[in-house]
């Protein structure tokens, strides 16, 4: 089993980056849209990045708490500041088939990575690109980072735009208004 192979299998929840107090809890950045279902998980695994081979280790939840932006996590048998070292740096995940269902209209942001992107408004599809990146952070709506013939291009992840999403067929179908694949594209003004 490849590397990709072994995350596809995964939702990354959490990145443990430091010790937090001094009875073994972690402080991490939340990578997932609903640090709440922590409060319904008691099963998890931690991944490291850095040794994709190595097996992914269960672990139990026994608290959780949100603190300044990220989560504080704590693990059974992680007792102290020492122990708490050992995780910096490991991902907190959870098996695919366990992430919290969605409705019909919503779809996760990771299933987006990977697919093409085809502008379907005019007489005949013309391919975007890859997405390459969602950015959640630009405003209202999602930004695609789609990597394109002529460089990166973003476009908004609108619903308006959006005629058809076949994620296991890896293509992303919308209606672009006119010249906005062409208005961020390097070398144009």
């Amino acid at each position: 089993m490849t590397a990709s192979e072994r995350t596809e299998e995964w939702v990354w929840l959490a990145r443990i980056r430091r010790p937090q107090g001094r009875k073994g809890e972690v402080f991490a950045d939340i990578l997932t849209d609903f640090p709440e279902k922590f409060a319904e998980r008691r099963q998890l695994w931690l991944l490291a990045e850095a040794a994709p081979a190595a097996a992914p280790r269960a672990v139990e939840l026994v608290a959780h708490w949100l603190h300044k932006g990220g989560i504080v996590l704590h693990f059974s048998g992680v007792d102290s500041i020492s122990a708490a070292e050992t995780l910096s740096g490991l991902t907190v995940a959870i098996p695919r088939d366990q992430r919290a269902a969605l409705s019909e209209d919503e779809v996760y942001i990771a299933d987006l990575i990977g697919c093409v992107l085809v502008d379907v408004a005019g007489s005949s599809p013309v391919t975007i690109g890859e997405i390459e990146e969602v950015d959640r952070n630009a405003g209202p709506v999602a930004l695609l980072v789609v990597k394109g013939a002529s460089g990166e291009v973003l476009v908004p992840f609108a619903k308006s735009y959006l005629r058809n999403l076949d994620i296991p067929g890896k293509r992303v179908e919308m209606a672009l208004p006119e010249g906005l694949a062409d208005l961020n594209a390097p070398g144009k003004s």
